[in-house]
């Protein structure tokens, strides 16, 4: 059976232990990278805060071309800063050919 985990700092995080996810606080970009290099073997859906994904572009960019695991970018403590958003906006862009969410 696959699981749920989520990635961030430890005030953004620890909550979702409480719905049975995965929590792996971290704090460094080291410790994410490996962070996520351990979930994809076993999770389907690895939730990260918005901080560390851009911290770990790379390295998140490298699993969204792969079937699983879903890499997702939600906020952090602070509320979002738009990074999880504009990844939402591209792949729509992507799949329909043009923006339809965010036209004024």
């Amino acid at each position: 059976m696959y699981k749920i985990g989520i990635i961030g700092d430890s005030a953004s995080v620890l909550g979702f232990m409480a719905v049975g996810f995965t929590v792996v606080p971290v704090d460094s970009q080291e410790q994410a990278v490996k962070a996520i290099a351990r979930l994809a073997e076993d999770h389907a859906i690895i939730y990260i805060t918005e901080e560390y994904a851009i911290m770990c572009e790379e390295t998140v960019a490298k699993y969204r071309s792969l079937p699983m695991p879903a890499i997702i970018t939600v906020p952090g403590k602070n509320g979002s800063i738009g990074y999880g958003m504009s990844g939402i906006k591209q792949s729509v862009e992507r799949a329909i050919g043009a923006d339809i969410l965010f036209k004024n």
